[in-house]
């Protein structure tokens, strides 16, 4: 039985689904990303150990098969802590906002794994879900250039508009 959480550092993650969109491999609302396993002596002991380790096939006859660890990000029970870092600061996402990191850019991912050992019928295994994870994501030059602009100015609107008594009233709607 593992008890032991991974925790893992600079981690290389793929096939990301943190919306939990429906996909060939994917049913509706299931949650979860890759993490590779980049050291084989590593993706073989947690092999051993009963982690659902899985391998992609090689691009290139020489290569050998990447081994990777499907984590799942689940709300039910205890959520995760998944923590969105940018040069602003830290980020809490949340269960209705965690689906950003399906596209950003990453630069650094840090996390804990939890192992839920399952039992069914005879057949035992552990299965890894999201504790924490700290992600780092890629800046362009112009988030930096306009790092200080205010979130919305849309908010600074109505404020302008008051300033002016001969401003014209604008309503926006959704299609804006």
């Amino acid at each position: 039985m593992i008890k032991n959480n991974l925790i893992i550092e600079n981690a290389r993650i793929g096939f990301r689904n943190f919306s939990g969109a429906e996909g060939k491999f994917n049913p509706a609302g299931r949650r979860n990303f890759c993490v590779f396993l980049d050291d084989p002596k590593w993706a073989n002991q947690l092999d051993n150990d009963g982690w659902n380790v899985k391998y992609l096939k090689p691009r290139e006859e020489e290569d050998e098969p990447q081994a990777y660890l499907q984590i799942s990000v689940a709300y039910t029970n205890v959520p995760p802590k998944m923590v969105l870092i940018t040069s602003r600061g830290k980020t809490i996402l949340e269960e209705d906002t965690i689906s950003m990191l399906d596209w950003v850019e990453l630069k650094n991912v840090d996390l804990i794994v939890n192992p839920y050992n399952w039992d069914v019928n005879g057949k035992t295994g552990v299965k890894a879900y999201a504790k924490s994870m700290y992600v780092t994501i890629m800046e362009d030059i112009f988030e930096q250039k306009y790092l200080e602009v205010p979130d919305s100015a849309m908010k600074a609107l109505p404020a302008a508009h008051a300033q002016d008594p001969n401003a014209i009233d604008v309503e926006f709607d959704d299609a804006f």
